[in-house]
């Protein structure tokens, strides 16, 4: 992207704000993964990611580790559609499926690690591969023996590329 995707205007908030207000309404409370420094005027709880330059297992594995929550939703900041009632129908399902992990999923199925529930019993799953050095969620979801939770699929998209930021930006709201 060139930039923090985390600041990027959406609506009357940036795409964290937008997130962490999803989260809030579905769960009650946030917490953000990242540079205390640096994100904690948004005026979230943040904590510091334990392992920096390993992707997004290093922060759920943070956000696993610091939680005194057994089951914890992972969302993901540069999804612009994400809403509170698809991150509920998320939650609802892991709650229901005995499994550690359950993930969102859009195109053809495709589980979305970073818009997923975690239970805490992923942990040493999570240790292990920072350990071997294997850093794609989506390489280790079936690990984790992921449930899918399927739900519409433009809800998940994310903004990676300045032509992808524009591409939503433009779409009628």
């Amino acid at each position: 992207m060139g930039r923090d995707k985390a600041l990027l205007p959406h609506g009357d908030a940036t795409l964290l704000e937008h997130a962490a207000r999803a989260v809030i309404a579905a769960t009650g409370n946030v917490t953000v993964i990242g540079d205390p420094d640096y994100y904690r005027r948004f005026g979230f709880p943040v904590v510091a990611d334990k392992i920096p330059g390993c992707g997004p297992l290093s922060g759920i594995h943070t956000a696993l580790s610091t939680t005194s929550a057994d089951w914890n939703l992972i969302v993901a900041c540069d999804m612009p559609a994400i809403s509170p009632d698809l991150l509920l129908a998320v939650l609802d399902r892991a709650f229901r499926s005995g499994r550690l992990c359950v993930a969102a999923s859009g195109r053809e199925g495709e589980p979305e690690p970073l818009c997923a529930v975690y239970h805490r019993g992923c942990l040493p799953a999570l240790e292990r591969a920072l350990q071997e050095k294997r850093l794609r969620m989506r390489d280790l979801l079936p690990e984790l023996a992921a449930e899918s939770c399927a739900v519409d699929a433009s809800a998940l998209a994310n903004v990676n590329t300045p032509a992808e930021w524009d591409e939503f930006v433009e779409q009628p709201k």
